[in-house]
């Protein structure tokens, strides 16, 4: 097993763990679901939000310089969409000292999937 870094102990459980394992039983339709299904699919509706949820997938927790590393975008760019998937819920954020962690919250990524799948 894989020894976990300060950031992604505190900011990543996995997706087994704890409440992010709990089954979701809100409908995945009505006027509801189509406003929350609205709100992510705007959150993923930039292709640099997207790379980062796949950056994000590929490890349990990265600070912003990691991911402004694999992108080719300033730092304040990233800064901003990453603030925009944190707003959506569909990214958690854990402060480790001056530093930030950013991982996946499985949770709300779950649900998206749930709500497209309806359509």
């Amino acid at each position: 097993m894989k020894k976990q870094t300060a950031v992604e102990a505190v900011c990543c459980p996995g997706p087994e763990a704890g409440a992010e394992a709990e089954v979701d039983l809100r409908p995945v339709e009505g006027e509801e679901a189509d406003e929350e299904l609205a709100v992510l699919a705007k959150a993923v509706g930039h292709p640099a939000r997207v790379r980062i949820l796949r950056i994000l997938s590929r490890k349990e927790a990265r600070v912003c310089s990691e991911i402004v590393g694999e992108l080719p975008l300033a730092q304040s760019t990233v800064s901003e969409h990453l603030r925009i998937l944190k707003e959506a819920g569909l990214i958690r954020a854990r402060e480790d000292g001056p530093r930030v962690g950013y991982c996946i919250n499985f949770r709300v990524l779950r649900r998206l999937k749930a709500l497209v799948a309806v359509i």
